[in-house]
């Protein structure tokens, strides 16, 4: 099963730390994969949920790209990305497809074999289901090794 961090986070949330380099880099190196918010503004790259936060390098994005989700925040970003990295853009869909053919679900909706769920910690699922998915994105990953 793949675990994936939220943002960095591995073991609780943490606004101030989330979405930044340091902190997604740290949960790579713990060995999870991160899910990151990333926006493409202007020839440069940003991680941030809400805003552009971070200004963050290519070659960065580039040697951690098979770690990384990268959920684009605006077309822009998806377009520039999609054919070389692992990339997705969604609001409320309840699944979308990533680049890379991986099933993305959103936070909440029925799980199936093959689909990862996200933020699985705010819904009462079956833990046969969580384990039958592909892999889970949560802010609490440790909980799931």
């Amino acid at each position: 099963m793949k675990l994936i961090s939220h943002r960095g986070n591995i073991d609780k949330i943490d606004p101030y730390k989330e979405n930044t380099k340091a902190y997604i880099t740290d949960a790579i190196q713990l060995g999870y994969d991160a899910e990151i918010d990333l926006r493409f503004i202007g020839n440069q790259l940003f991680l941030g949920h809400d805003n552009p936060v971070e200004e963050i390098n290519f070659r960065w994005l580039y040697d951690n790209k098979n770690n990384l989700w990268l959920h684009c925040k605006n077309i822009e970003t998806l377009i520039f990305l999609k054919d070389d990295f692992n990339c997705f853009y969604h609001t409320t869909e309840d699944y979308v497809l990533t680049s890379q053919g991986f099933i993305w679900s959103y936070s909440g909706i029925k799980l199936y074999p093959d689909v990862i769920a996200v933020l699985p910690e705010n819904h009462k699922y079956d833990k046969k289901d969580l384990n039958n998915c592909f892999g889970i994105c949560s802010d609490l990953i440790t909980n799931y090794k």
